[in-house]
């Protein structure tokens, strides 16, 4: 089959040879020096409010002249580095048509397919999917979402999430009489370990993944561990529960992680909470959870706003010992064909995709319909098709992984309902072409940024758009109305660095109270001209939620059915993003009809 524009071909290097590839190089080298001193120029005359903070403790005078010899400085350094720099665009710009829309790494990996026929075998398999927005941006852009240090924000970004998926699987099971709360990550008596720090993020934990147990009579330990670096722990629970906030703190549970540091400090924590949200469990029971900790055994990663190229190195860095398949440096740059971007691109998609399993093909398309600020970026959508191996009847097993990223303005529904449009049509394009005989489609997920929410009246088109009848959104009751125990992910950017949010387990804190998050997540967005009454009598607080993890059941294999296993609101990286990360963990299991044959 002919491969197709925009589409993975076998090589790793987005350019077709070495020469291409090393003039490309040789450009860059020549616009970056000019590219960072007008960065430093712009983030030299910006601060954060942690900036603004930390100043407070030096002399008054210090700031002013470190912004007055630095500006001078690096717009001196910005004018003789003009001219090299116009000489490398004209070398680097004309190699952009010839330049496919990602890069692609592979770490030399064993196959998992041995691993997936022992995972079917008693007929269902789990997945883990997870998705955040960093904001890396260059460092003075950055700055205007209240974050800055791009570069170092990467490296701590990256170190945490590889830290929060590589964990052991232990998974809680709470016996009680009596209605006690789940222990959530960072409610179990568990040694911490020093982690690098970033702002006020000066220390990690290592708890577990939870197993949720709904109300009344909680469900005793049953399962076994999976592998040898899960464990399972049967903790009971007495009266003292009922009111986990005020009561002792319980004993200690001893460490089951046998690669924790022994001289690491124990964490003097608060007893298993309960989440108690607003109408909890009156309409749904979907499982899901606060965590301090990115979920254990993410399989499938899509980042959004990567958009600096060391940030993504940085990313990719750290990240490629547990995922062996990254995409990355995803989009188109310049000017490209008519209709397929709508103007001049100076920076990439940012999306960002690590996949455990291997990327057997790929596609990217860019939003054609963008405009203003988000125009000058190459925001689109991009597919992968992955193998997972066989099952026992010698079938291929594959699944289909989307990432996109939204117009962002608010007030401009009519684009993004666009842009969906643009995204049914492409998966199933994509879908269609790659589709091959004797092959297992076991989930098909899409997720990223979709910058607008299911509660803003102002977004009342995009939460009424078809894709929500063709993929499963777990958050979702209907149109315009989420579940009630949906907290939100947008956060509001000028308290990014207040006490209750600078670390995960303060964040983790505050999200499970809703008078107290009101003051840190993003309100709903009233519509244009009309007062907002939110929300209606009786009924809960919700924030803005704008990432997504949506999950289809029609494109999987007739004899597999999709269901929710927990979905998790993540507080890792609290004071290096303004964005909450969620993660979703699908089992897919197999009919009895099948499991027979």
């Amino acid at each position: 089959m002919r491969k197709k524009e925009g589409e993975m071909a076998p090589r790793l290097s987005p350019f077709p040879n070495g020469l291409v590839d090393c003039l490309h190089a040789v450009g860059w080298a020549l616009i970056l020096p000019c590219f960072w001193f007008l960065d430093r120029l712009i983030a030299v005359c910006m601060s954060t409010t942690l900036e603004k903070t930390q100043r407070l403790e030096q002399e008054c005078y210090l700031n002013p002249l470190r912004v007055f010899f630095g500006a001078v400085t690096f717009f001196l350094l910005f004018l003789a580095a003009a001219p090299l720099a116009l000489l490398g665009f004209f070398l680097w710009a004309p190699l952009q048509a010839c330049r496919r829309p990602f890069s692609y790494h592979v770490e030399n990996r064993p196959s998992p397919a041995k691993e997936t026929r022992r995972s079917f075998e008693g007929g269902k398999a789990s997945f883990g999917f997870a998705t955040a927005n960093l904001c890396l941006l260059p460092d003075s852009l950055a700055r205007f979402n209240n974050l800055g240090h791009t570069q170092r924000r990467a490296a701590v970004i990256g170190r945490h999430i590889a830290q929060g998926v590589s964990r052991p699987d232990i998974r809680i099971f709470v016996d009680s009489p009596s209605s006690c709360g789940t222990m959530s990550a960072s409610s179990s008596h568990f040694h911490t370990v020093h982690a690098s720090t970033y702002g006020a993020t000066d220390r990690q934990a290592r708890p577990s993944a939870i197993d949720r147990s709904d109300g009344g009579d909680a469900a005793k330990a049953e399962a076994s561990a999976s592998n040898s670096n899960s464990r399972v722990l049967d903790v009971s629970c007495d009266d003292t529960c009922e009111e986990p906030l005020t009561g002792s703190p319980p004993k200690t549970l001893f460490n089951t992680n046998q690669n924790s540091s022994p001289q690491g400090r124990t964490s003097q924590r608060s007893a298993p909470r309960l989440l108690r949200s607003q109408g909890l469990g009156q309409r749904d029971d979907t499982p899901w959870d606060v965590s301090s900790l990115f979920p254990a055994n993410v399989d499938m990663l899509c980042l959004e706003e990567v958009f600096d190229k060391r940030a993504a190195q940085k990313l990719k860095n750290a990240l490629r010992p547990l995922y062996g398949h990254i995409l990355y440096d995803v989009g188109v740059y310049a000017c490209q064909t008519p209709g397929c971007c709508s103007s001049f691109k100076f920076f990439n998609s940012g999306l960002f995709l690590a996949s455990r399993f291997p990327v057997v093909e790929a596609q990217y398309h860019c939003f054609p319909n963008s405009r203003g600020e988000d125009a000058l970026a190459a925001k689109g959508l991009l597919s992968a098709k992955v193998l997972i191996g066989q099952n026992q009847k010698q079938e291929t097993v594959v699944g289909y992984f989307n990432c996109t990223h939204l117009h962002a303005p608010e007030g401009d529904g009519e684009i993004r309902c666009e842009q969906l449009d643009m995204i049914t049509k492409w998966i199933g394009e994509f879908q269609a072409a790659n589709k091959q005989p004797n092959e297992v489609v076991v989930f098909d997920v899409l997720c990223g940024d979709f910058n607008f929410d299911n509660c803003s009246p102002d977004d009342h088109l995009e939460q009424n758009h078809c894709i929500f009848e063709d993929y499963n959104d777990p958050c979702r009751a209907g149109p315009g109305d989420e579940k009630p125990w949906v907290i939100g992910t947008l956060m509001e950017q000028p308290t990014l660095y207040e006490d209750d949010v600078r670390t995960p387990e303060n964040l983790q804190r505050t999200l499970e109270k809703e008078e107290l998050r009101k003051q840190f997540i993003s309100p709903p967005v009233a519509a244009n001209g009309l007062p907002l009454v939110y929300p209606e009598s009786g009924q809960p607080w919700v924030g803005r939620r704008i990432d997504y993890i949506l999950f289809r059941q029609s494109s999987i294999a007739k004899h597999f059915k999709t269901e929710v296993e927990e979905f998790t609101f993540v507080t890792q990286l609290a004071g290096l993003t303004d964005h909450i990360p969620v993660g979703l963990r699908l089992s897919v299991i197999m009919g009895s009809d099948s499991a027979a044959e």
